[in-house]
């Protein structure tokens, strides 16, 4: 065994980019990294990625949002400014509550989904004027590729590539990676 390889397969089809991945695994190679112009759809399960927590910062999000509406309907609607507003009293957070619920609603999906936002790039680690990671231009249009890292002979793997359909593979030469 000598020092590791890299390769970059290129796929110009979704289903046959799938269909790749779960060979290359069953084959026992690492997989480093698949850039796509579009989510693929069961393309994390057949890497075997861990499953996302996403979610669950989604529903805390959420909370934050309906706890800001909850306090600032209080504060500006009963303690700082009470109106009659067609008869209904102001002086009690509860009574007035069904008027408040579509504001509260608003603000739980405003909330949620600006910090999911928020959150998505800092933990893609995108921010503006960062420079592209893709290694090939052709993934942000029609192409799929998968980055390989291996210490196996490479012939078996380039037979591997070439039988689940790549369309090219490219060594990636150590200085360039």
């Amino acid at each position: 065994m000598g020092s590791s390889k890299t390769f970059h397969a290129l796929y110009n089809d979704d289903d046959i980019l799938l269909s790749a991945v779960k060979k290359i695994k069953e084959k026992h190679y690492d997989i480093e990294e698949v850039y796509t112009p579009f989510p693929v759809h069961g393309l994390d399960k057949a890497m075997g990625l861990e499953p996302t927590r996403i979610a669950i910062a989604a529903f805390i999000y959420g909370c934050i949002g309906i706890t800001v509406a909850t306090l600032m309907m209080n504060y500006i609607m009963i303690v700082d400014w009470p109106q009659n507003i067609g008869g209904k009293p102001s002086f009690s957070y509860l009574e007035n509550m069904p008027a408040f619920v579509p504001i509260m609603f608003e603000m739980t999906v405003f909330h949620a989904a600006h910090l999911m936002v928020i959150t998505f790039y800092l933990r893609s680690r995108m921010w503006p004027l960062k420079e592209a990671e893709n290694p090939d231009p052709r993934t942000t249009d029609d192409h799929f590729l998968v980055e390989i890292s291996t210490e196996k002979p490479v012939a078996g793997l380039k037979k591997l590539l070439k039988e689940s359909g790549a369309v090219e593979i490219i060594e990636v030469k150590p200085k360039d990676h």
